[in-house]
């Protein structure tokens, strides 16, 4: 005669605390891989965006894109690298405010002509007065002051501005930054990021007194550590890498919630041309 033996209570209870416990080992690196595969797709994006400036500069006398042309034109213009917008200032509908990838300079040398948008989860406030200035650059910044303008020769301005630098112009490519992953922080007593297009150095390039170029004053920082404290760079050479977190101007608290700073030396050499 057989007789059917059913689990305990005790012992059931033992295999759900031990396939709890398997979990929680195993979450982590599920979690991790998750973040590492996005990290993937993210450099695949900015080797895309480097491939197209470079493509871009070789069919235009060798100038790359142009960072922010008309920036000091009402609201900070409609014209970026990724985009233009139908806004000259802050609109109400938000749709209004964002730049449409398809009509960038860039558009042509990208896949489906727009710039893509970084697989990595950040919660970049979705208010479309407060994200209006840079919305809809993917959560990328260019090198604005060293590749997208001519900050080194006229200074951080108008004139600066209105063209960019050739390539032939950029010393050591390869240790030059052209894209880097990037969010901006605002607000006083509640703090919020918004998207950014610049990845900025960690100082101003001014003209001083007597003409030359002055960095004495600090940038507010942009570049953001999303990817397990690091961040995805594209060089003017076109080669992708990560890069650590090195230092910024936040405070701790402020750096534990958005980590946001610069990587490298605590100058601008990786940006000057």
């Amino acid at each position: 005669m057989f007789r059917n033996r059913a689990f305990t209570l005790i012992e059931l209870l033992v295999v759900l605390a031990t396939i709890s416990l398997l979990m929680c080992i195993l979450m982590p690196s599920l979690s991790r891989g998750r973040q590492q595969a996005r990290s993937a797709v993210c450099k695949s994006n900015l080797r895309q965006l480097a491939i197209a400036n470079i493509g871009y500069a070789s069919e235009n006398d060798g100038f790359y894109v142009r960072a922010a042309y008309d920036m000091f034109t009402g609201f900070g213009g409609r014209h970026r690298w990724h985009g233009m917008r139908e806004a000259a200032t802050v609109h109400p509908d938000p749709e209004k405010n964002t730049f449409d990838p398809r009509k960038g300079p860039l558009s042509a040398y990208l896949a489906d002509g727009k710039v893509k948008k970084c697989p990595q989860i950040v919660k970049f406030v979705e208010d479309g007065s407060r994200n209006a200035f840079e919305a809809g650059c993917g959560g990328y910044g260019y090198n604005s002051d060293g590749v997208g303008s001519r900050s080194y020769q006229y200074g951080d301005g108008d004139k600066a501005m209105r063209s960019s630098m050739r390539s032939t112009e950029i010393r050591r490519p390869a240790e030059k930054v052209m894209f880097t992953d990037t969010a901006f922080v605002q607000g006083f007593f509640r703090f919020y990021v918004i998207e950014y297009s610049f990845c900025r150095p960690p100082y101003i390039v001014e003209l001083d007194s007597e003409g030359g170029i002055s960095e004495r004053y600090r940038w507010k920082p942009s570049i953001h550590f999303r990817h397990l404290e690091k961040t995805n760079v594209a060089w003017c050479d076109g080669h992708i890498c990560s890069e650590e977190f090195a230092f910024s101007t936040f405070s701790q608290k402020l750096l534990d919630e958005f980590r946001i700073g610069w990587f490298g030396p605590e100058n601008n050499k990786l940006f000057r041309p």
